[in-house]
C-alpha cells in the first residue's frame, strides 16, 4: 500500500474507533478529513458511508441516509458502500410518496 493510502488507512482506522465508541463528532471530524484531504482515495466512499450514518446517529433525521445514499450513487455508482446505502435510497422514496 502506497505511504499516502496508508496514512488515510489509518484516519480511517481512527474514525472507525470513534464511531464505534458512539464519540460521533470525533468519527464525523476524521472521516470529512478523509474527505475533504484525500478525494482521489480508494477509501472516500466508505468515510462517506460512515460520515452519512454518524450524523444520522446524532440526528435520527434519515434525510442524512438518504443525502449520503445520493452522493454515493453520484460520484461512486456500483461502488460496494454505494451499494451498501442503496435502502436509504428506497428508504426516502417511500416516505415521501406515501
Amino acid at each position: 500500500m502506497p505511504k499516502e493510502e496508508f496514512a488515510v488507512f489509518l484516519e480511517l482506522g481512527l474514525a472507525r474507533v470513534a464511531f464505534m465508541k458512539k464519540e460521533w463528532a470525533t468519527a464525523e471530524s476524521h472521516l470529512t478529513n478523509v474527505i475533504d484531504k484525500h478525494s482521489n482515495s480508494k477509501f472516500v466512499p466508505e468515510a462517506i458511508y460512515y460520515r452519512g450514518v454518524s450524523r444520522y446517529s446524532v440526528s435520527h433525521d434519515s434525510a442524512e441516509l438518504a443525502r449520503t445514499a445520493a452522493a454515493l450513487t453520484e460520484k461512486y455508482a456500483g461502488n460496494e458502500w454505494q451499494l451498501r446505502s442503496l435502502p436509504w435510497l428506497k428508504e426516502k422514496s417511500e416516505t415521501t410518496s406515501g
